[in-house]
C-alpha cells in the first residue's frame, strides 16, 4: 500500500509513504511538505484513490452517516473503528467508507469518546448524548437568534433582547452574548457603526440617559445609592473658635468646605482664619462610611445634578451653614501691613458660622472697584473692625447696610481682597511670570430636569474668571493646601500631594505621596486638604492634619497612614484614574447641554478663535468643534463659524469657517502654556466617542490640573 491516512495535532492527512520503518513512516503530502509520523498514527492506509481524493470523498460521505444509528449498534465496550465500518456498511469496507466512519467518530465526540491515538472509541453515556445534543440544539436555534436579530437592526428595528442590555453591549459587552454577536453581525453586513444602527433602530431613545448610562455602567454598576448605615457625627466637645465665619460658595453649593474669620488687632495686625469642614472627626480610617468615601473618590459634578461622595445626611452633619456651630479645622495666621502671613496655628474647634455668601448674588456687586473703594475710603467709625472686640463676629447683611456697606461682610472682603493680591504677586514671583488674565467659566442651569431631559431648559451663564469672590477663595485655599503640606512634611507625616513641573505645553501634573513643588501655582508643595465633603484626597489629608494639631511632633505614632503605607500608592493610583473619568463625563454632559442651548436658541453662526487642528472656540459658549476650512488658518486667528449640524449622541459638531476676522490683540499674545492647558480637553472632546463594538480601546483625554480659579 502506497498512501496512507493519518492524523497529527488533531488533524487527519493522507499522503503518499516514501519509507517505512519499524515504528515510523515518511509520508509526502500533496503539497510537498514531508512529514515523519509513527506506526500508530496510521489508521488507513490504501493504494488508490489518490490521497486528495479519498479525503474528499470521506468528508463528503461523513455528513450522510447517521450518528444516532451509528451511536445504536455500537458495542458497548471500546472499539476500533474498522469493527463500526464493517457493521455500518456491510462485509469489508473500502479504505474511502473507512475514513468516512473514522471522520464521523473523531467529528462528534459528544456521541464517541477517543481512546487513545490508534483509533479506539467508546460511546457516550445515554445521558452525556442527551445534554450534548441539547446543547446543540440551544446552539444553533441561537446562531438562527443572531441572524434574526441582526435582520432586524439592518431594517431598522430593534429587538427587545438587544434593547434591554443596549448599554452593556456599547460600552462594556459580554462578547459571547448573542445580542453583542447580533450587533456585531449587523455591522459587519451593513457596514454601518454600532450607534448608527442602533439609534437608527430606535433603541436610544434619550440622549442624556445615553451618556449618563455609558458612565454609570463604567464608574457606579451597582447603582449610585448608599447602603443603609448608621450616619456618624462628631460628639466631641471641642473649644470654640473666637470670631465668627462666613463662607463663598455658589447658591447650588450644598457641601460647603470651607470659610473664613478675621480679627482686627490692637496693633492693627489681621488674624485670619481659614476654616475648613471636618467630616475626618467622624470617619476614621477603614470605617465603614470612609470605605466608602474611598470607593467613590470624589463627588462627580454635572449640570443640574451630581454623585455625592457621601450621603446628603452625613454631609448636612458637617457643612459649613450659617447659623450653626460647625466643627472645623483651621488654619489661622496673623497678617500685617505688609500683608506677609506670619505666626500659623493649625487647630480643630467649632466655629460659629455667620454668613453664606454665594457667587451668584454678588458677583455683579462684589466687584474690584467697589473692593478698592472700600479699602481706600473705609467704612463709617462705627463700623471700624478695629473697635470690634475679638468675640464679635462679622457683621451680617443687616448691620452691614445699617452702616451703608454695599454688601454683606464688605470690611472684611475688601481687606481679603488685598490679601488675596498680594498673594498672588507673591506666588507670580516664583513662578517668574503673570498668570494669564481674564478666561470665562460657564455655569450651567438646568430648568425641569426632573421632568425629564427631553423637556429640560438650560441657561449657559458665563463667569469671568479672575473676579475677586473668586481670587479670594481661591488664594486662601492655595495658601492653606500649601501651608499644611508643608507642616505635614516637616513633622514627617506622609500626605497625598499634586506637583507640577516642566514647561510650556510639557507641563505636568502628578500626584504622590511625597512633597515637591508645583511650578504652576508657584509653591513648594501643595497637598489638597480644603475640600473633604467632595474628594476623598483631602479627607484623608484632613485625618492626618488632625492628628498632627493634637499632637505635634509625635504625631506620626498616632497618624492614621504611616511612610511607605501600600494603601496610600493604590490610593493616589486610583484616585488620578477616576478624577479624571469624572471630569471627563463632566465636561461630556456640558457638551451635551451646550448642543441642546443651541438647539433652543436657534443659534447657528458665531465668532470664534482658531485653535489646533482645525479646532475653533465659539465666543460666549463653552463650545469647540473642528471647522471645514480652519485647518490651514494660524492659531488664533479669528473667524466666523456656523454649525451645520450636531449629534446629541457622539456630541460631533459640524461647521464650516464662513469668513475670517480680524485677530484680537489679546488673542494673539496668549502664551504656548495658557493655550495648552485649555484645549488638550477641549480638542479631544470634539471628536466623537467610542464603543466597544466598533473598538476595543476608547481614549480619555489627559485633564490639566485646576487654576487657581478652581484651585479650592
Amino acid at each position: 500500500m502506497s498512501h496512507v491516512l493519518f492524523e497529527d495535532a488533531g488533524k487527519f492527512h493522507a499522503g503518499r509513504i516514501m519509507s517505512e520503518a519499524e515504528a515510523s513512516l515518511q509520508v509526502e503530502l500533496d503539497s510537498g511538505k514531508r512529514l515523519k509520523i509513527k506506526a500508530a498514527q496510521a489508521l488507513v492506509r490504501f493504494d488508490k484513490p489518490a490521497p486528495s481524493e479519498l479525503m474528499h470523498w470521506a468528508q463528503a460521505q461523513q455528513n450522510e452517516i447517521d450518528l444516532d444509528l451509528l451511536w445504536e449498534f455500537a458495542p458497548e465496550d471500546e472499539f476500533h473503528f474498522d469493527q463500526v465500518a464493517a457493521d455500518y456498511y456491510g462485509g469489508t469496507p473500502d479504505a474511502g467508507q473507512r475514513a468516512a466512519i473514522l471522520l464521523r467518530l473523531f467529528g462528534a465526540p459528544h456521541y464517541f469518546q477517543r481512546r487513545g491515538r490508534g483509533g479506539q472509541f467508546r460511546k457516550a453515556p445515554t445521558q452525556q448524548v442527551q445534554a450534548a445534543l441539547a446543547a446543540i440544539a440551544r446552539k444553533e436555534e441561537q446562531l438562527r437568534q443572531i441572524e434574526t436579530f441582526a435582520a432586524e437592526l439592518a431594517a431598522g428595528r430593534c429587538p427587545a433582547p438587544i434593547a434591554d442590555k443596549l448599554y452593556q453591549i456599547l460600552f462594556k459587552p459580554d462578547k459571547n452574548s448573542p445580542e453583542f454577536k447580533a450587533v456585531a453581525l449587523a455591522v459587519k453586513q451593513t457596514g454601518h457603526g454600532a450607534l448608527t444602527l442602533l439609534r437608527d433602530a430606535g433603541a436610544i431613545a434619550s440622549p442624556w440617559a445615553f451618556h449618563m448610562q455609558r458612565f454609570l455602567l463604567e464608574r457606579f454598576p451597582k447603582g449610585t445609592a448608599f447602603p443603609a448605615l448608621p450616619i456618624p457625627h462628631s460628639t466631641e466637645e471641642l473649644p470654640q473658635a473666637d470670631a465668627a465665619a462666613f463662607s463663598i460658595d455658589d447658591s447650588a453649593t450644598t457641601e460647603i468646605d470651607d470659610a473664613f474669620s478675621l480679627q482686627w488687632r490692637d496693633d492693627g495686625r489681621v488674624r485670619l482664619g481659614i476654616h475648613i469642614a471636618a467630616p475626618a472627626l467622624a470617619l476614621s480610617r477603614d470605617s465603614d462610611w470612609e470605605q466608602i468615601a474611598r470607593d467613590r473618590l470624589s463627588t462627580v459634578y454635572m449640570p443640574g445634578e451630581k454623585i455625592t461622595m457621601l450621603p446628603d445626611a452625613l454631609v448636612q452633619s458637617f457643612t459649613l451653614e450659617a447659623g450653626r456651630d460647625c466643627p472645623a479645622l483651621s488654619l489661622y495666621c496673623t497678617v500685617g501691613d505688609d500683608l506677609l502671613a506670619t505666626d500659623f496655628d493649625t487647630r480643630v474647634e467649632t466655629v460659629r458660622m455667620a454668613s453664606n455668601l454665594r457667587h451668584d448674588q454678588l458677583d455683579a456687586v462684589v466687584t474690584e472697584e467697589a473692593l478698592n473703594a472700600l479699602a481706600e475710603a473705609h467704612l463709617a467709625p462705627e463700623a471700624d473692625p478695629a473697635a470690634r472686640t475679638a468675640a464679635e463676629p462679622p457683621r451680617g447683611a443687616e448691620s452691614e447696610a445699617k452702616v451703608g456697606a454695599p454688601f454683606p461682610h464688605a470690611r472684611e472682603l475688601a481687606w481679603l481682597w488685598r490679601f488675596a493680591q498680594a498673594l498672588k504677586r507673591g506666588r507670580e514671583q516664583v513662578r517668574g511670570k503673570p498668570e494669564r488674565a481674564g478666561g470665562v467659566d460657564y455655569t450651567f442651569r438646568i430648568d425641569g430636569l426632573e421632568q425629564g431631559a427631553e423637556a429640560a431648559t438650560v441657561r449657559i451663564e458665563p463667569r469671568r474668571r479672575g473676579a475677586p469672590l473668586d481670587t479670594i477663595v481661591a488664594e486662601l485655599m492655595i495658601l492653606a493646601n500649601a501651608t499644611w503640606g508643608g507642616w505635614l512634611a516637616e513633622l514627617g507625616m506622609p500626605g497625598i500631594y499634586r506637583s507640577q513641573s516642566g514647561y510650556g505645553a510639557n507641563l505636568r501634573t502628578r500626584m504622590g505621596i511625597k512633597p515637591a513643588p508645583h511650578q504652576g501655582l508657584g509653591v513648594s508643595q501643595y497637598a489638597w486638604c480644603t475640600s473633604p465633603l467632595r474628594r476623598y484626597v483631602d479627607l484623608l489629608n484632613q485625618g492626618q492634619l488632625i492628628i498632627a494639631a493634637r499632637h505635634g511632633k509625635t504625631a506620626l505614632l498616632q497618624a492614621p497612614f504611616k511612610p511607605r503605607d501600600p494603601l496610600l500608592f493604590a490610593i493616589v493610583e486610583s484616585f488620578e484614574d477616576t478624577y479624571k473619568a469624572y471630569a471627563t463625563h463632566q465636561s461630556a454632559l456640558e457638551r451635551y447641554w451646550t448642543l441642546r442651548y443651541l438647539a433652543q436658541q436657534n443659534l447657528s453662526t458665531f465668532e470664534a478663535s482658531v485653535l489646533r487642528e482645525g479646532a475653533v472656540r465659539v465666543d460666549g459658549l463653552p463650545l469647540v468643534f473642528t471647522a471645514v476650512g480652519a485647518q490651514d488658518l494660524p492659531r488664533n486667528a479669528r473667524v466666523q463659524v456656523q454649525i451645520t449640524g450636531t449629534d446629541l449622541i457622539t456630541l460631533e459638531v459640524f461647521g464650516r469657517v464662513l469668513s475670517q476676522l480680524d485677530m484680537p490683540q489679546q488673542a494673539a499674545v496668549q502664551s504656548a502654556e495658557a493655550e495648552a492647558e485649555e484645549e488638550d480637553d477641549a480638542v479631544a472632546l470634539a471628536a466623537p466617542i467610542s464603543v466597544a463594538v466598533d473598538s476595543e480601546d476608547s481614549a480619555a483625554a489627559e485633564n490639566p490640573d485646576p487654576g487657581p480659579g478652581q484651585a479650592s
